[in-house]
């Protein structure tokens, strides 16, 4: 007899009803459970959250990320200054300089941004949710290339 493949397996299957009666049918999935987390983790990590607290690595990449979010705004927001200057007839060296400036300004904000990476990445308890470091030439590239500009 020959093997069916698996979609029509499952398809023959929601034909007959099979999936019809499971529990929690209609209602959303519960995403905050891990099946394969380790059971101590799971009582703990649900006590924190029913109680407003997170992890600390957890609040890590949430400070990371709005840090990241914070120097790309404000090397955007120099890059479009700066190609809007570079438009005018008044554009002089102190405009160039002002963009600099900015990319200094940035550079320290993604060293910081990396150092904190890397304390985060100590920090996790697997390898799975350590985050790479940010190459700050691929970032300026990126804005550079910003379609504003």
């Amino acid at each position: 007899m020959a093997k069916l493949p698996i979609e029509e397996i499952i398809s023959r299957a929601m034909q007959d009803g099979v999936f019809d009666d499971l529990p929690g049918k209609g209602k959303p999935l519960n995403l905050d459970q891990f099946p394969h987390q380790d059971p101590d983790w799971r009582v703990a990590h649900h006590l924190l959250k029913s109680n407003g607290f997170s992890l600390p690595w957890i609040e890590r990449l949430g400070e990371i990320n709005k840090n990241l979010s914070a120097a790309r705004q404000y090397l955007e927001t120099a890059w479009i200054q700066q190609q809007a200057a570079r438009s005018s007839p008044e554009m002089n060296h102190g405009n160039q300089m002002e963009w600099s400036a900015a990319i200094d300004q940035f550079k320290i904000r993604l060293k910081a941004i990396n150092d904190q990476i890397h304390a985060y990445n100590l920090e996790v308890p697997h390898l799975q949710f350590q985050i790479p470091l940010v190459n700050i030439d691929q970032e300026l590239a990126r804005i550079m290339k910003h379609p504003d500009s």
